[in-house]
């Protein structure tokens, strides 16, 4: 095993050295990961865990040692890598989507994104989605519900957030008529109410599929609705593909693909899976907006966005993707997942909504199913017994009661049925715990109540929340910001 210290020292050393808001998945007993290969990882110990959360990563290393043995220098000299890599992205989008800026992060790409769309018509607001996260830099913190009202931060004056289309639990639900419509209006008042305000709306940003949100999936039609209004308006449409992108959904490469041929928007960002943790990302966008960005006068370069090893690793993984079937494998066991989960939800009252596309699946653990209560210290105690089941999963969402199964787009079938059979049990368990029936739910209109056995208490504090060391919803995948102990090694030799 490639270990430099024991685990205690580990521990002791990254409490002296990395900032202690660099948290670590669970924190009361972390994991000291040392080696994965494909959808497994494993301990300092030679345990096994089956990783149902890491949506980073795609398998390559050769295409990376073969070019940095060759070169590895500033994106400013000729080389074939990156305008290769930007012709094969470039395939994979509508015709209108073709001009591409390299980054080093997903978070780097959002900035930009940002620039691009304010300099296009010179305006300056931004609607945000409640909920969100688009990266942790000022400029993204800013227009992150998902961080900006959680900490002391206000919202500021340029930022507008608009409801999360959210029909599980949002203010326009799954018995409204037309809940697309109804979302999009809200979006229009904001900006009818910005206008008013002598203020003018340069982007709508948006995950095409909400992820800290609570694994969102906004109704058909909602997309197409908002960008008529935000164009309208003199702003463009950013699509954050960060998370959700290179054929997560399985019926398409980009998520914002699946919600019509009729929807495109102006501003495509990416990262995460781009570079199976190699640091690369993009943002890519129109002639007719990079040519604004350009006419500003000011040169935009990014030293080591787009060298020719990230460009590399950034090829093999197309070919990864495109050889191994990745996309098609992600619609046939995510189809399966979610017939499986299915039937936990008929029989586990804890379970009120699975929702998902591909191996983007959400699990919304609730109370009560006729009032939705958010079952937020159940969520913390199942991850923590899946945990010793050798289950990785994560929760997240506004109430942190939502699983989030994002896995490795190789996970199987057979990775999928050990996965939900050890959650049979530990709810299983639970419910019997508490004395809840596991019968199958008659009705959503039929309350369903469970409280959390004494034991699960012992890991969560007097309110029901997680320990503030954890702290889950400050986190973009789930438990943690820290990447590199559960990234490094994920590359297939």
């Amino acid at each position: 095993m490639c270990e430099l210290y024991r685990k205690q020292d580990t521990l002791a050393l990254r409490r002296k050295h990395i900032a202690p808001s660099c948290k670590v998945f669970f924190a009361a007993d972390p994991i000291k990961i040392v080696r994965a290969q494909g959808q497994y990882m494993f301990d300092e110990k030679g345990e096994q865990y089956l990783d149902c959360i890491n949506n980073v990563a795609h398998e390559v290393v050769k295409a990376a040692q073969k070019q940095m043995e060759l070169l590895n220098t500033n994106s400013r000299f000729l080389h074939d890598n990156i305008v290769e890599y930007a012709k094969r992205l470039s395939a994979t989008l509508p015709d209108r989507l073709s001009v591409c800026y390299f980054t080093n992060s997903g978070s780097e790409a959002n900035d930009l994104a940002l620039r691009l769309a304010r300099q296009f018509r010179d305006h300056q607001d931004v609607i945000t989605l409640d909920h969100a996260y688009h990266g942790h830099l000022s400029s993204l913190i800013e227009i992150s519900p998902y961080k900006f009202q959680k900490g002391k931060d206000v919202k500021k004056e340029f930022v507008h957030v608009a409801p999360a289309p959210d029909t599980y639990r949002g203010k326009y639900r799954e018995d409204h008529t037309d809940p697309a419509s109804a979302y999009a209006d809200e979006v229009k008042k904001i900006i009818d109410e910005a206008h008013n305000s002598g203020r003018k709306i340069a982007a709508f940003i948006a995950e095409s599929m909400q992820s800290c949100g609570g694994q969102i999936i906004p109704p058909a039609g909602y997309f197409q609705k908002v960008a008529e209004y935000v164009h309208g308006a003199g702003g463009v449409f950013i699509a954050d593909e960060v998370q959700v992108g290179f054929g997560r959904v399985g019926t398409h490469f980009w998520s914002f693909q699946m919600f019509g041929e009729d929807f495109v928007p102006d501003i495509v960002t990416m990262g995460k899976p781009m570079g199976n943790g190699h640091p690369v990302a993009c943002v890519v966008t129109t002639k007719e907006i990079a040519e604004a960005f350009s006419s500003s006068g000011m040169e935009y370069f990014n030293t080591y966005g787009g060298n020719p090893v990230s460009s590399a690793v950034g090829l093999a993984i197309l070919d990864v993707i495109e050889n191994e079937d990745l996309q098609g494998n992600a619609t046939r066991v995510g189809n399966y997942l979610t017939k499986l989960l299915n039937k936990q939800k008929a029989k586990h009252a804890l379970i009120g909504d699975i929702r998902g596309v591909g191996l983007f699946i959400g699990i919304d653990l609730v109370k009560d199913h006729q009032e939705r209560t958010p079952a937020t210290a159940e969520a913390q105690h199942i991850i923590y017994k899946m945990k010793e089941k050798r289950v990785l999963l994560s929760a997240d969402g506004p109430h942190r009661n939502v699983l989030k199964i994002k896995p490795p787009m190789c996970f199987t079938e057979e990775d999928a049925k050990f996965m939900v059979d050890q959650l049979d049990e530990i709810l299983t368990g639970l419910e019997e715990a508490v004395g809840a029936k596991t019968e199958s739910v008659i009705s959503e209109n039929t309350p369903c109540r469970t409280k959390m056995p004494e034991e699960a208490h012992s890991e969560l504090l007097s309110d029901g929340s997680p320990d503030p060391k954890e702290n889950p919803s400050r986190k973009r995948n789930g438990l943690c910001t820290d990447k590199h102990s559960l990234l490094s090694k994920r590359l297939k030799t």
